[in-house]
C-alpha cells in the first residue's frame, strides 16, 4: 500500500494497479496489522474488485477473520472489501506454535 502511495506521486500508479489486478496470485501477508488510510482502502477495494472471480488472492493474518471488519476502520469500505474477499473463500485456521518458534527450538538443538 505504501508503494501505491508513492506511485501516485511519481506517475506509476496506474501501471502498478493494473499489475496487481492482473497477477495470477496476489498475496496479502500480515493482513490487518497496520491501519489503512481511506485512500488505501479505496485502492484495496479497486484491486479486489478487479480481481473478483478472475484471479486468486491469498491472505495471511494473525488477526481472526471475525476482527477484520473492525480492523479496516470504515464500515462501508469494510463491507465492500470483505464481501468480495470472503465470498467463495476457503478459510484455513492453523493451530499450534508458530514456525519461527519451532525453528528456533530446532536450531538450538542442532547447535548443542
Amino acid at each position: 500500500m505504501q508503494d501505491l502511495d508513492l506511485a501516485r506521486n511519481d506517475g506509476r500508479y496506474t501501471k502498478i494497479m493494473r499489475t496487481l489486478a492482473k497477477a495470477e496470485l496476489l498475496i496479502l501477508d500480515d493482513w490487518g496489522i497496520a491501519p489503512l488510510s481511506s485512500e488505501q482502502l479505496r485502492d484495496l477495494l479497486e484491486i479486489i474488485d478487479e480481481r473478483y472471480h478472475k484471479s486468486s488472492t491469498l491472505i495471511t493474518s494473525q488477526l481472526p477473520v471475525a476482527n477484520w471488519h473492525e480492523a479496516l476502520n470504515d464500515p462501508t469500505m469494510a463491507d465492500a472489501i470483505l464481501d468480495r474477499l470472503l465470498h467463495n473463500a476457503y478459510k484455513i485456521d492453523l493451530e499450534g506454535d508458530s514456525m519461527r518458534k519451532l525453528r528456533s527450538k530446532i536450531d538450538a538443538t542442532e547447535n548443542l
